[in-house]
Order: C-alpha cells, then structure tokens, then sequence
C-alpha cells in the first residue's frame, strides 16, 4: 500500500511501512524513510507504484479544463476527489485524483484553497478579474517579447523611446519597456547602452547627456511657468553718487556686481562694491522664490545656460550700463597710501551704471605694465572711455595686489596659477541651446590676469566683510567655510561663520551673485533685514538664529550645485573631445598628474594613459591619442615619448598638489541602472563629492572671475 502526503507544500508518496491512529511510517522511492502525520495524507492507493502514478497523472491534468471543471465543482467547500468523480466518472481512477489535485492547485484564480486538498469555488466575478489579469498579463509578456525582438534586429520601439532615460538611471524592474531592454541585451549579448545606440533609441551623444542632466535635474523642462507681474522697481531709494563699472565677459546677462571709487587723489579712498538686489523684489516664500529655490542656481554649459531666475527678473536686476539699478552697496573707506581699512557701510540704494568692462575685449590691452606705469602704452588700442577709467582701473589693481598678499599671509602660502581658464566658443549655436555638431573654438584666460584679480579681491573683500558683519548683528546666513590647508580638508557649508583657510579670511558669505545663487539671494535677504533694522535684525530676518530652513536650503544647494558642476564639467569634456575630432587631433603633449593620469597642456582634458604608470608628477609626455567614445566621454592614449623637462620659473617653480580639480577633471563613469539580472535591485548614480572650490571655474565663460572659494 502506498501513501501520497503533503510535506511543506510538496507532495511526495512512498510504501507504507507501518501505521499508527495518528502517524505512518513510509519509504520513499529513494529508500529514505520519513515519519508522516495522519492528517497529511491525501491518498492512499495499491496500485501503480508512485512513479507511474505521477506520470499518468501529469499526462491528464492538462486535460482537465478549468472552466468546465469550475461549473462542474460544488458549490460549497470540496475535496479534490469529489471534483475528480464529477469530472471524470465515479468512482475516478487514482491518476485522476491525483490530475485533479494538481490542477486545482495551479488555478487559484478558479479555485481557493481551503485546507489540505480542500478547496472552494471563486464567486463569478473574481474569476473573471482574476482572467482579464491574466489576460492583460499574457499581451504584456507578447508585447514585452515583440519590443525585445525589434531592439534586437536595430529598431526602437516608440514606447522604449519615450521611457529611454528612466529604463537606464532609474528603471521600474516591472515594467514592459525595462524588461524589453533586458531581453534583447540577454539574447543578443550585447550591453543595454550599444543595444540603444545600434537601435537608434540615442540619436547623438549631446542629445544624450542633455537629456540625461534634464530627466535627473529638470523632469519637467527648463521652462518657467505663469508668474505673477514683477513687482515695480522700487522709486524711493536714494541715487548714489557714484559711477559704477562693472567687468565680465561679453556673453554674461546676470551682472551681478560692479565697482566705484571716490576720493582719488586724496588721502582717503571709499571703495564702492555695488550688488545687483533681486531680494528687494522677491519675497521669501513667495511665487519667485519658490522658482529660484527649486533650481538654486543658474546652470552653466558652453554654447548654453539654464538660469535660475526668469529673463524678466534678470533684466530689471541685472546691471546693465545706462542707468541706476538697484543694488546693495557696501562701501570700504581705504587709507589712500597704505590701503589699510577705515570704516565700511551698507546701504541700499540706486546705482548709476556708466559701464560694462569685458574681458574677453579689454585682457590683452590693460597689462599690469599700463596699469602700473602711468608712461606705459596699453597693449591694444583702448577706447577713450576706458582710458578715461585708467587711474581707478590702477588703484583697483594696487589694492587687489595688496588684499591678495593680506591673504596669503594668513594662508601661509601664496596662491598660484599655473593653469589657464579655458572658454568654449560654439559657432552658429541656435537659441535654444547646442544640437552637438556645432564648430567648437577653445581658448584661454589666465588665471589671475588684472582684471580677474580686481574682481576677485572685491568680492572676497565683500563676502567676508559681509559675513562678519551678519555674525555681529547675530543675523544667521549660509558661509563656507575651511579647517585648514591639510590633503582631504574641503571646503564646507554651514550656518556658522567660521575661518575659510583656503582665502584667509575670518569668514566667507557668499553674497555677491544673488541674480544666480539662491544662497547669495538668501543671504542678501538676511544684510537687507541688517541695513533696515540694524541691532533689530536678528528679528526681523526671514530666516531667524537656529532656523532649521536654514540647513534645509544650504543641504539642497550643496547637492544641486554639485551636480549642475558635473554637469557642466561633463559637456566641457564632451566638446573637448569634439575639438579633437574636428581639428583631427592625433597627438598631444602633457603631463603626468599621478600613476597613469596626466593633463593635456593646451586643452582642458584630463584622461588616462598607458604608460604613464610610475612616472613622476609634472613628467612632460607625448601622447597619441586613439578612440573617443562621445556617450563615456572617454579617449584612450598612450605615452609614445617622455619629454625634457623645461627649467621653472616663477610661480611655475611650486609645483602644486593635487587637488579634487583633478579628480573631477576625468568625467565619472557612466552609471547605468539597467541591469540583466531581474531579480536584482536597482542601481543608482554614485553620490557626488562635494562641488568644493569648482564654483565660478564651472562657468567659465560667464562668472570665472568672481571669487569662487
């Protein structure tokens, strides 16, 4: 006699060897012999062995058709053998017992389970839920294997299209178009990003980083929707009586800042730093607010721009030449001989704007040598108006001269640059941003040319004297701030005014870009509250001591403006390699920055060289370069000669550190989520390192200049 028993949800049979009221004791067809309680047998039968059994009833269970089987069964609670002599005959063979109980146990959608082979008939209507599920599931799985079968035979389905960005960074593992991808890269061994690409679902690689950055960053588009009027330019502020200039490059819109001096000639200067004050017009928790708080600061890219406010905000606060614009003034009283601090005040007011001062247009003609020597001919012919400008163009320079050496001294090094800024220059870009074959021109800017060094200095000087003044009228703001020098300190962002080690300074509010750094809006906020209240501020400040939306803003910032960095140092890198492909580049010269990384000295491309490995830092090479990969963002090279190092000189002759510059110089890896395991979670985009100092050098043709620590 033989035993059919349910163990943990399996079925098993074997010989009966002995039986109690309440166990047997059975043989398995494997010999082995196992204890089965009474009330888990389901059958027990003579006759055929357990194996033939199985056979004949597995041969019969497809046979039995669920829903003729479901009309048959009772209504009330039923056993496997009274559906087995409704549907076949009584009394039912064993086999066909047995094909009844494993077909009720597969149609749960016909069949509720009720107990050890018990069941019970689903109502109606659940059945024919239960098959329309099953229906829809069965089109999905046919439409997930057609999707599949076009990717793999080089054709993108409109759907996987649409879904192309969310199905490589951040997929739903369910859905149709995922699985699609999954499929054909399995059965056509190909990777998910070459199975896109050979399926035209990439169309370029620009079109593909654009995309990427704007479903991460910009899900529902770069434009601004409805917004309420702008408020009217305030009428009752005071006219300064100044005559401001300001110094950018020609494609810069968001003028930020501009400079005015008085009392050349005497024995005391007063330095004007003049801020453009969009926060006189937005309100805090405002329409606009709430626009600039979601993008926190304009992105930057060659050819392009995404700005964090809207044109017409811009252009009201922007300062442009040819008229007063509002702006917050602090104004620095300097000894004329020894430039050391006399006083300072804040105000806000109206500040006529008598000039725009472009670099790209002024660099090579105002040499230190003109603005040192009052008997020195500029380096090109200047225009009467900025020769008009020359002595306070050179006393700026003198105090830049003067507030760099102050600094270094408290950083116990001096600062070097011995590497240019590089600008992008696309030509025939249409307005709404590149298409990724434009002509790509690069040039260079070096770094700490007077003008720059004019700028640089009065901004530090401001967002330091700023800061300061914010932490003494107890009002809170968004620092940065630096522990030390050390390898591995970075720059931080807190809501304490703490030394910044990297400038020299005591602290460091950034304050003077209000027009393209929420963190400057917010922070002009709080000065504002301090020039209308004074000892009242802390009060009367938007965002008040130990306010919490603080650290809620300057956390959302931090990872914003990492990533638009990114961002833009990927498109940087990406037309870099474009300007090798168009000028047909096969060469380069360069140097080592550690084991098999080195910098090219005329492009900003950093990239890894085989054999480069065990070269000293700074070792010049030559390299050749070999395939670009536009979607990776990736060149490969190798050294073909190492080259004879040149004597330094100078500033060249400190050969600096590395530092995270070079580090984010190399365009991460792409980080896909698609997977060809279904099962597995998804993957996600490595966190980014903080943007550290990467600040204004990750907009080089609009804010390069700007003091970015």
């Amino acid at each position: 006699m033989y035993a059919l028993f349910d163990e943990a949800g399996k079925l098993l049979a074997g010989r009966i060897l002995s039986e109690s009221e309440s166990a047997l004791q059975v043989e398995l067809e494997s010999g082995k012999r196992v204890k089965v309680k009474a009330a888990l047998v389901l059958l027990r039968f003579a006759q055929p062995e357990p194996s033939a059994l199985l056979q004949a009833a597995e041969a019969l269970r497809p046979q039995i058709e669920l829903e003729l089987a479901w009309e048959f069964a009772p209504e009330a609670e039923f056993g496997f053998a009274e559906l087995a002599a409704e549907y076949f005959q009584d009394p039912p063979t064993t086999a066909q017992q047995l094909a009844a109980l494993l077909r009720l146990g597969e149609a749960p959608h016909y069949f509720r389970r009720a107990g050890k082979g018990r069941y019970k008939k689903a109502p109606a209507e659940v059945v024919q839920q239960a098959l329309a599920a099953i229906e829809k599931k069965r089109q999905i799985q046919a439409q997930t294997e057609a999707w599949a079968a076009e990717l793999a035979a080089g054709q993108c389905p409109p759907a996987v299209a649409q879904q192309l960005y969310k199905i490589l960074f951040r997929p739903d593992k369910n859905a149709p178009e995922y699985k699609a991808v999954v499929h054909a890269a399995r059965s056509s061994h190909t990777a998910p990003l070459l199975l896109l690409q050979r399926a035209g679902a990439i169309r370029n690689a620009y079109e593909f980083h654009w995309q990427r950055f704007l479903f991460d960053q910009f899900p529902k588009g770069v434009g601004f929707a409805a917004l309420p009027p702008l408020p009217p330019l305030p009428e009752n502020l005071p006219l300064a009586t100044v005559q401001a200039f300001s110094i950018d490059d020609s494609s810069t819109t968001e003028i930020d800042d501009a400079l005015s001096l008085q009392g050349l000639g005497g024995a005391e200067v007063t330095l004007g730093i003049h801020i453009a004050a969009p926060g006189l017009a937005i309100e805090p928790g405002g329409a606009l607010d709430q626009v600039a708080r979601q993008r926190l600061s304009t992105v930057y890219m060659p050819g392009h721009k995404i700005t964090m406010l809207p044109d017409a905000v811009v252009q009201a606060y922007t300062l442009d030449a040819g008229g007063a614009r509002p702006a917050l003034s602090l104004y620095l009283r300097l000894d004329a001989e020894t430039l050391e601090l006399r006083g300072s005040e804040t105000r806000i007011e109206q500040v006529p704007i008598a000039h725009n001062l472009r670099h790209d247009q002024l660099d090579q003609a105002l040499s230190v040598d003109w603005l040192q020597n009052p008997a020195a001919a500029p380096g090109a012919p200047l225009p009467e108006a900025i020769v008009a400008l020359r002595p306070q163009l050179a006393f700026l320079y003198r105090l830049a001269l003067h507030c760099k050496a102050r600094r270094e001294a408290v950083r116990g090094k001096p600062e070097t640059f011995t590497r240019p800024d590089y600008t992008f220059a696309l030509q025939d870009a249409p307005p709404e941003g590149p298409t990724g074959d434009e002509r790509v021109q690069i040039g260079t800017r070096s770094r700490g040319a007077p003008l720059d060094l004019m700028v640089a200095e009065a901004m530090i000087l401001a967002n330091s004297t700023w800061g300061q003044w914010l932490a003494d009228c107890g009002v809170p703001a968004i620092y940065r701030s630096q522990a030390s020098l050390a390898p591995g300190i970075k720059v931080r962002m807190g809501a304490r005014a703490l030394p910044h080690a990297g400038i020299g300074v005591a602290c460091y509010a950034w304050s003077s870009s209000p027009l393209r750094r929420y963190t400057d809006l917010v922070n002009q906020w709080q000065l504002i509250a301090c020039v209308r209240h004074g000892k009242a501020a802390a009060l009367a400040a938007p965002f008040k001591p130990r306010d919490t939306a603080l650290l809620v803003v300057i956390s959302a910032f931090d990872a914003a403006y990492t990533a638009y960095a990114q961002f833009q140092n990927g498109m940087e890198r990406y037309w870099t390699l474009r300007y090798l492909q168009q000028q047909q580049i096969g060469e380069l010269s360069a140097s080592v920055i550690k084991d098999g990384l080195v910098r090219a000295d005329t492009l900003p491309l950093v990239l890894n060289a085989a054999g480069s490995a065990g070269l000293a830092r700074g070792t010049p090479v030559r390299l050749r370069l070999g395939d670009i990969d536009l979607i990776g963002l990736e060149v490969s090279a190798s050294v073909i000669e190492q080259l004879a190092r040149t004597a330094p000189t100078g500033a060249e002759s400190a050969e600096p550190e590395p530092d995270e510059e070079d580090e984010a110089a190399l365009a991460p890896a792409l980080a896909l989520a698609v997977d060809l395991d279904d099962d597995a979670e998804s993957e996600t985009l490595p966190p980014s390192d903080s943007a550290s100092e990467v600040a204004e050098v990750a907009a080089p043709n609009e804010a390069a200049h700007k003091a970015a620590p």
